[in-house]
Order: structure tokens, then sequence, then C-alpha cells
């Protein structure tokens, strides 16, 4: 298959800040934008060159800032907008650049315009959000929300149901109405002009809403949400109107989405975004499963490459940290983290870093439903709870995927609170931060930080991490531990050798390596065997060779 053209954000390597847990500069408890200035330092020694900036928008911070009361102003727990632009000044002097997370499906119930929306039928903002009147005394139909359990809110002032695909505090806007469309291209062009590098586009494959909003046969699956008609025209009428104009990059969140329909957000054809999160692992794979990855993988890089262009990630804001969830954070944190990472750094796509996965963070599991700050893990208790279910049992099924076990404060060192405030956190620090936090990685030659590194710089120089076609061998294709692949440019052909297990593995390497050595490139272990092939892999073992044809 041939590569897709070549763009400058096809190389990058992206840093997710959620910086509400990143850095407090000022002791109040809470990360902010003066605390991601004071590590900019670190995040360009790791060799990133594009930041992914959560939510930083004006905000009754009920869902951490994806509740947005004012498009064009800073939260004041962030920062002011005076300290953001000095942020994108500082990002760009250091030779990197800056996404925004911008979220259109929805605002704040506090945001100006529903205030307008619900003080009369005749304002004309009402049609900027969706309003329905009562069915058979009730909601207007049977669906879910992602947080709580109808999509339709009650509003006694409006007298009317609003619809809302999350909380009720985040009433849906109505992409129907051209006058909203036009607001938010507006809105999107001040951030541009500020000179933003792009955006990452919360929960866009919701946008588009399905005609009559009939009642669903299953209500629990919550995929009539998305993915609805309409939807690539409002995206395609975006990037004529906003994005076409800048040389910036779009990245769209789009869950319960094939390859197929994925194209259709990404196609370089098509003209709407440029990259996708789709969450057929994080979101459909709840542990690890070797078969079912190399399967997703197998279909996203057939109905992509050369078309479009992926996102790899194991973990963000919204999921469980990759070691603790796809990996082993006990005895093979280590080496584990430094597979995962040879894993997604490899693969076709451009990966992602979230906010202490270089350092191998793991996640947490808290002992009681109040420490917990999730407003999706709190309602869904509160819920199951009060239809009579265990408390204990309810807490500890729900731990393992809270999106609390990622936000934990950024562990900076072993001093209180990890270094992370002067003051009481907004939520628990992880209480192995004495033990990992970034001062002890950044003095370990062999850390998972300093093979962050490594991976980064064999990305900026050899192209075929980019655009290099991707190949299983098709020896391991079915092995439930080892992964084993080939990426190919031009001449170049490297092989990366994964043992995603807690034992060691033996190889028997196939008879059309011979004629063939390798040279290795990177490993995780120290004191690896740079010769030929390996005969057997320690548990977590990861190993990027090159392959050299011997006849030449």
């Amino acid at each position: 298959m041939a590569p897709s053209k070549p763009a400058w954000w096809k190389k990058s390597v992206v840093y997710q800040v959620y910086w509400r847990s990143f850095y407090d500069a000022d002791g109040d408890g809470y990360g902010d934008l003066e605390g991601v200035i004071r590590k900019l330092d670190y995040i360009r020694e790791l060799g990133v060159d594009v930041i992914w900036l959560n939510p930083v928008y004006e905000s009754p911070d009920l869902d951490n800032g994806y509740d947005i009361s004012d498009y064009e102003a800073i939260m004041s727990k962030a920062g002011t907008m005076e300290t953001w632009e000095r942020l994108l000044a500082e990002v760009h002097r250091r030779g990197m650049k800056l996404i925004m997370d911008l979220v259109v499906n929805h605002t704040s119930n506090r945001h100006p315009w529903f205030a307008e929306a619900r003080s009369s039928r005749d304002n004309p903002k009402r049609d900027w959000y969706i309003w329905k009147e009562p069915k058979n005394g009730g909601a207007p139909n049977n669906w879910r929300s992602y947080f709580a359990p109808s999509t339709w809110t009650w509003d006694a002032a409006a007298e009317q149901y609003y619809f809302h695909s999350f909380a009720s505090e985040q009433p849906d806007l109505n992409w129907r109405n051209p006058e909203l469309r036009e607001e938010i291209y507006r809105m999107m062009t001040f951030w541009l002009d500020k000179g933003i590098d792009g955006f990452r586009l919360d929960a866009i494959a919701l946008l588009a809403k399905p005609d009559g909003f009939p009642d669903a046969e299953r209500p629990e699956d919550i995929r009539y949400l998305t993915n609805n008609p309409g939807l690539h025209g409002y995206l395609r009428e975006m990037n004529e109107r906003v994005f076409s104009r800048y040389d910036i990059v779009t990245v769209g969140e789009a869950a319960f989405v094939t390859p197929e329909e994925g194209l259709m957000f990404v196609g370089e054809d098509r003209c709407e975004l440029n990259m996708l999160f789709h969450f057929e692992v994080c979101d459909e794979m709840p542990a690890w499963d070797m078969r079912r990855f190399k399967e997703i993988q197998r279909r996203w890089y057939e109905g992509l490459w050369g078309k479009g262009t992926n996102s790899q990630f194991l973990n963000n804001h919204d999921h469980t940290r990759q070691v603790t969830r796809y990996g082993n954070d006990g005895q093979y944190r280590v080496q584990s983290a430094k597979l995962l990472a040879t894993m997604l750094h490899t693969l076709p796509g451009v990966p992602y870093i979230y906010q202490g996965e270089e350092i191998g963070m793991t996640g947490v599991r808290f002992g009681a439903i109040e420490d917990y700050n999730d407003i999706a893990m709190r309602n869904r208790y509160a819920e199951e709870v009060g239809n009579g279910a265990d408390p204990g049992d309810t807490l500890a099924r729900l731990q393992p995927l809270s999106r609390d076990n990622s936000r934990t404060p950024m562990q900076w060192d072993d001093s209180p609170q990890a270094g992370f405030t002067k003051g009481t956190p907004w939520i628990r620090v992880n209480p192995n931060y004495a033990e990992i936090n970034a001062a002890k990685d950044l003095a370990d030659p062999d850390s998972v930080y300093r093979y962050y590194q490594a991976l980064i710089r064999l990305r900026k120089q050899h192209d075929v991490m980019t655009y290099g076609d991707f190949a299983e061998w098709p020896e391991w294709m079915a092995d439930e531990r080892m992964y084993v692949y080939e990426r190919a440019l031009d001449e170049t052909r490297w092989l990366i050798v994964l043992n995603h297990s807690d034992e060691p593995v033996s190889l028997d390497w196939p008879e059309r390596l011979r004629g063939s050595s390798l040279r290795l490139l990177l490993a995780n272990y120290p004191a690896a065997h740079e010769g030929e092939a390996a005969a057997q892999l320690r548990p977590h073992e990861a190993r990027i060779y090159e392959i050299l044809n011997d006849a030449q």
C-alpha cells in the first residue's frame, strides 16, 4: 500500500496535559496554566512537539471543564487570558505546538445562550438547543445519556424537556440551526487567530441527532447518540469555513465507529478532520486481549492506510492508566510500561502520551465513593445503590474503569503531595509517588522516561515509523502473548518483537530470515543481545530491529 501524503503533524508525538492534575503554581490544590508553563522544559526534553491541552474555558467545572459557560474566557482555576497567551508564546518559543480541547456538542446550562433559550419560546436562541414536549406525561423518549438514566430533563421555566447526551447540566446544542453554527465557527476562528495549532474536538460524532427521536429497542446501547445522518455535512462545512484557512491539525473524538466510518471523518479526499480517536480498544476491550487487539489494529490499518490517519493511545483522562489496565503494574511495571510505549510508537498512526505515562504512573483504587470526583462514576454508583445494589460490591465493580484512575496528580518527586502542590490537592495523590516520580526517572538513564525519549528520537530520525507499511509476521498472528510485525519504507525494514506476558517466550524464527541479519535499535531490557535474532524474550520484553540483507 502507498503511504499517505506527508504533513507536519504525521511525524508528531502528542503529549496530553490534563492541567488540573499537572502542576499547581499558586497552591490552591488545582493545577493551572502557570504550572504548565513552568514544566514546559520537562515536556520539551521528552521530545514531543505537540501539546494537547484539556479545556481551560470558563466553566462551572461540573465535568472538569467539559461544561463550558464562556468559550472566549479562561476558567479562573486555570488562570487568566494573559497567562494563556504567555503559555502559547512559550510553547511556540520552544518549537512545540498547542492544540486546544474544544466541546461544541453541548455547553454548560449556565452558558448565557442557554439562559436566553430557556427564557421564552420566542427567544431567538431558543432553537440553539433541543426542546421537546412531554410524551405520555414523561420524557419524550427512552434514551439513556452517557452520565444519567435519561437524555431529557424537564425545565420548569421553559415548560419543556431539553436534551443532553451527558449530564443534565450539559444541554446539547442544536446543530441544525445555521445561526448557532455560524457562532461556533466565529468562536473557532477567534482561537485560531490567536495562533493555536489546532483542535481536539470532543464528542464530535454526536453533533447530528436522529430525525424524530424515536424510542430505542435497547436504550442501554447508546450508539443511537452517535454518527447520525447529517454529521459529515456539518464537518465538511466546519472545515470549509474554518479549518481549511489555517495550517493546523484537527483530531475528532468518535465513539462507536468502524474503520469504514472512521475513513469518512479523516479521508484525505473528504476535507473534514485530520485524525480520529476511535475507542474499539479503550471503550470495548476492558482488559488486555492480544488477539482482539491485533484484529482491531489490522482492520484499522487496512481501512485507513494511505487514505487517512489514525491515532494510537491506550489511556487518557477518561481511561485507566495503561500499565495498570493493559500491562503489569507490579513486578514488571517498568518493562511493561516500556513495552506498551514501544507498541504504540511503532504501530501505524500518531502516538499520544498522557501525562505521567512517560514515567509509568499507575491507576488507583480509592476506598470510598467520596474520594472519587468522576461524575459518571458517582452518578452510576448512586443509581445502582439507589436500586438496592450493595454499596461495597458496586464500588468494587466501578473502580477499575473510573476516570479518576488517570486523573490523580502528576508525580513530580517524593516530597509531600508528590511535588504537585503546596496545598490540598483537588483529588488524592496516588500513594506510590515516593517510588514512582519524574525526579527519580530523570536521574535514571534506564528509566521509563529515558526510554520514551529514545523512542521519540527514532520517530523523528526515521520516516519508516511514520510512513512505513505495516505487516504482521504470520507465524505469530494468532499468538496470545507475542506481537511480531514489520514496518517497511523503500529499502528500510524494521522488525518489532513484543512479549506481552509475565513469562519468558522461546522464539523459533522462520526460515525466511536466513540471508538477513538483525541490528538492534532499541530494547527495554539492559544488555539485550545485539546480534542475530534472540532465541528467547524475557517477560514484557520489547525489541526493535533493523532487518539487514546480508547479500547487499
